[in-house]
C-alpha cells in the first residue's frame, strides 16, 4: 500500500533580534537533527527576528537575510525535505514579509504576507508592504530566479503533498489565503507567526487553527516566535498548533529552549474527507502555480501491513482501540449524553408524527435493549403522557437466570407495563409444523435460533397492534456491519433507536447513565448489564448459566468496531486498516489481525441485504449504515478484492 504518512516538524528556535548569523546556525541546526521530516515550519520573520523594527529598513540586514536563506537553501541539497523560513524581502521598492520555500537544495518559491496588521502593538505598515494581489512575479535571489507571490502552491509528486503558505494575520481575517490554497489543492497549511501572548489569545488561536483545519480538510502548521523574540512591550510565547481536520493533533507553549513539535499528518484521511464532501469546491487551481518539492513520507514510500504497523510504531502514531469511544473521561462522558438525547429527541419526533404514544419494547436484559428502554425513558421526560410497554420473552432452558433477573428489575424500574411472555411453547410448535426437531440440534442450528428470534418480534409486533403501540427496536451498528440479526426478526422494528451506536459505545452510555441517574438501584442493575458477557441467548444454557457467547463466534466487538471506523469514515483500504490495528492491538499477531479483518469484511458484504431494507432510525455519529443516506451498497457485491488486498 501507499504510505500517505509525512512528519511535520514546527520549529521554536531559539534565535537573536538581527543576528541573522546566530539564527541560520540555530535554522541548520534543526535541520540536521531533523532531516527524516517531509517539511519543517519555522516562525514568521525567523532568519532575522520579528520585532527588528526600523531596522528593517537596513539594506546591510535585508542583503545578510537573502545570503542566509541561499546558504540554508543549500544546506537541504541532499535532504528529502521541504522547510519553510521567514524574512524580509526587497521588490520593486518596496520591503515584504515573506515566508521562503526551499528543498532540494533550493529556493523553490517566496511567499509576501498578504494583510499587514497595523493596529494596537502592530505597525507592519511601517516598514512593509501587503503582497495581496501580487501573484506571476519573479524575484531574483542569488544567481536564480525565483517565482514570487501569494499563487504558489509547493508540490511533492511522489506523496501529493501539497503545501500552501500564508503569515500570521492571514489567519485573523475572514478572507484568509490559506482558504483559496486550499481549495486549489493545497492539503498543507504552512502559517509562519509572530503572536506576542495575551490573557485569552492562546485559546483563541487554538479555536482558528482548528476550525480553520476542519473547513479546508487540511493539515495546518501553526508556528510562533517563542520567548527570545520578546522585546521592549511583547512577550512571545513559541505557541505551536498543528491540526488536521478539525483535530488538534499537536500544541506547545513557552517553551524553554528550541523545541520542535512533531506529528505525522495523515494525507489519506484528508483526500477521503475531500472526496466524501462534495460541496468542498475545486474552483481556484488555475490561479495558482506550482513548484516542485520533496516531502518524503515517513518510512519507505510503499510498505505492507507489517512494514506500515512497523512505521506506526517507530513514530508513534496515536491509534485508539476504541476509536468510537473518547478516551478522557469528561469528553467520553459528555458524547455518552449527548447521543442519548439525540436518540430521545429522534424517538420522540416519531411519537408525535405518528400521534401513537405507547412504546412497545422486548428487554432481554441484554445491553442493546437496556439502552433502548434508556431512550424511551429519556423521550418519556420529553413527552410525559408516553407509557412504556415492556417485555420479556425467555425461553426455558436458554435463558439464563442473570439476565432473566436484570431484565426484570429494569422493568420495574423503568416501564409503566410489564409483561412475560415465555416462547417455549409457540417456537416448540413452530418447529414441529416444520418439520425440526424440538431442540437444538447443535452448531449450525440456525432455524432453532432464528426462530425464538423471530418469535419474540412477531409477539412485539401484535402486542403493538393489540396496544395501538410503536415497536422500539434494539439492535445497534455493530450488528448491522455484521448481519448480527435475524433477517424479519430483531432485524425489524418501527424505530431503531440503536441503529447508528456501535457497540463498544452501547456499553459506555449504560455506564455514564448508571453514574448520572441517581437511582441507587437502577445503577446497580445497569452496572450488571454492562459486565455481562453479550449473548443472544439462542441456544441452551449451561446450568442455567450463559452458554452462548456472540464474540466467540464473530470475534471481538472492539476489534470489529475497529475495522468498521477506519472502512467507513475514512475509506481505508483492508491492508490499511489491518496495519493501523496492529499498532492499536500489539498484543494480537499479524495472522490473527489479518483472520479477524478478512471475516469482517466476508461478513460485511454478504451481510448488506439485510441493511439495504433497515427501519428508520436516528444517527448519532459521522459512521451510520442506512441505506437512505451513508452507506449505499449493492447487496450482491463481491469482496474479491478486499480480501485481496488483504492476502497481498
Amino acid at each position: 500500500m501507499k504510505n500517505k504518512l509525512i512528519k511535520v516538524s514546527a520549529v521554536t528556535p531559539e534565535l537573536k533580534i538581527g543576528d541573522i548569523e546566530y539564527n541560520t546556525e540555530q535554522i541548520t541546526e534543526v535541520i540536521d537533527k531533523h532531516k527524516d521530516s517531509g517539511l519543517i515550519v519555522f516562525p514568521e520573520l525567523s532568519l532575522t527576528g520579528y520585532t527588528c523594527a526600523d531596522l528593517f529598513q537596513s539594506d546591510l540586514l535585508l542583503n545578510e537575510a537573502q545570503a542566509s536563506l541561499v546558504s540554508i537553501a543549500e544546506h537541504t541539497k541532499e535532504l528529502k525535505l521541504t522547510a519553510v523560513v521567514g524574512l524580509p524581502v526587497r521588490f520593486e521598492n518596496c520591503i515584504y514579509n515573506c515566508g521562503a520555500v526551499i528543498s532540494g537544495g533550493r529556493i523553490k518559491a517566496v511567499i509576501p504576507k498578504s494583510y499587514l496588521p497595523n493596529y494596537s502593538e502592530f505597525y507592519e505598515c511601517r516598514w512593509f508592504s501587503p503582497g495581496k494581489g501580487i501573484t506571476g512575479k519573479v524575484i531574483r535571489i542569488g544567481d536564480e530566479e525565483i517565482p514570487f507571490g501569494t499563487d504558489i502552491l509547493a508540490e511533492d509528486p511522489v506523496t501529493e503533498a501539497v503545501l500552501g503558505v500564508e503569515i500570521c494575520e492571514d489567519l485573523w481575517v475572514p478572507d484568509k489565503p490559506s482558504t483559496h490554497a486550499a481549495l486549489a489543492g493545497a492539503n498543507i497549511i504552512a502559517n509562519l507567526s509572530a503572536s506576542d501572548e495575551l490573557i485569552g489569545k492562546q485559546e483563541y488561536r487554538k479555536e482558528l487553527v482548528k476550525q480553520q483545519s476542519g473547513s479546508c480538510y487540511c493539515a495546518y502548521i501553526y508556528c510562533s516566535s517563542g520567548t527570545h523574540e520578546s522585546s521592549t512591550d511583547l512577550v512571545f510565547s513559541g505557541h505551536t498548533l498543528l491540526a488536521q481536520n478539525g483535530n488538534l493533533i499537536g500544541e506547545s507553549i513557552f517553551p524553554d529552549h528550541t523545541h520542535v513539535e512533531e506529528v505525522l499528518i495523515d494525507l489519506l484521511s484528508i483526500m477521503h474527507d475531500r472526496r466524501h464532501q462534495n460541496t468542498y469546491e475545486n474552483d481556484f487551481a488555475f490561479n495558482y502555480r506550482r513548484v516542485s518539492v520533496n516531502m518524503q513520507t515517513a518510512g519507505k514510500n510503499e510498505a505492507d501491513i507489517d512494514g506500515m504497523a512497523q512505521i506506526l510504531k517507530e513514530y508513534d502514531y496515536p491509534v485508539a482501540r476504541n476509536p468510537f469511544v473518547p478516551s478522557d473521561d469528561n469528553a467520553r462522558d459528555k458524547r455518552c449524553r449527548r447521543i442519548l438525547q439525540i436518540q430521545a429527541n429522534g424517538l420522540a419526533t416519531r411519537v408525535r408524527a405518528t400521534g401513537i404514544k405507547n412504546l412497545v419494547i422486548g428487554i432481554s436484559g441484554g445491553l442493546d435493549s437496556t439502552l433502548a428502554l434508556l431512550v424511551c425513558a429519556e423521550a418519556r421526560k420529553l413527552i410525559p403522557d408516553i407509557r412504556i410497554i415492556a417485555y420479556t420473552m425467555p425461553n426455558q432452558g436458554n435463558t439464563s437466570g442473570l439476565t432473566y433477573e436484570n431484565a426484570n428489575k429494569l422493568m420495574e424500574l423503568l416501564a409503566d407495563e410489564a409483561h412475560e411472555i415465555p416462547i417455549k411453547e409457540g417456537v416448540e410448535l413452530h418447529l414441529a409444523q416444520l418439520g425440526h426437531e424440538l431442540t437444538y440440534q447443535g452448531e449450525g442450528d440456525v432455524t432453532y435460533e432464528n426462530a425464538q428470534a423471530r418469535m419474540r418480534t412477531y409477539l412485539l409486533m401484535d402486542a403493538a397492534n393489540m396496544k395501538n403501540g410503536l415497536v422500539v427496536g434494539t439492535g445497534d451498528l455493530s450488528e448491522l456491519a455484521l448481519g448480527w440479526c435475524t433477517y424479519n426478526g430483531d432485524h425489524m422494528s418501527m424505530y431503531a433507536v440503536n441503529t447508528s451506536v456501535p457497540k463498544t459505545l452501547v456499553r459506555f452510555i449504560c455506564r455514564s447513565y448508571a453514574d448520572m441517574c441517581g437511582n441507587s438501584e437502577l445503577k446497580e442493575v445497569l452496572e450488571s448489564i454492562c459486565d455481562t458477557p453479550i449473548t443472544p441467548e439462542l441456544t441452551p444454557s449451561k446450568d442455567g448459566k450463559i452458554a452462548q457467547k456472540t464474540e466467540e463466534k464473530i470475534g471481538k466487538y472492539d476489534l470489529n468496531d475497529f475495522f468498521l471506523f477506519y472502512t467507513l469514515r475514512y475509506g481505508f483500504e483492508p491492508s490499511r486498516t489491518a496495519a493501523y490495528a496492529l499498532r492499536a492491538y500489539p498484543e494480537l499477531t499479524p495472522e490473527e489481525v489479518r483472520e479477524a479483518a478478512g471475516n469482517f469484511f466476508k461478513r460485511f458484504f454478504s451481510q448488506q441485504f439485510k441493511r439495504s431494507c433497515l427501519p428508520d432510525g436516528p444517527k448519532v455519529g459521522s459512521v451510520s449504515l442506512s441505506p437512505r443516506g451513508d452507506w449505499r451498497m449493492p447487496s450482491d457485491a463481491s469482496v474479491k478484492l478486499w480480501l485481496k488486498d488483504l492476502e497481498t
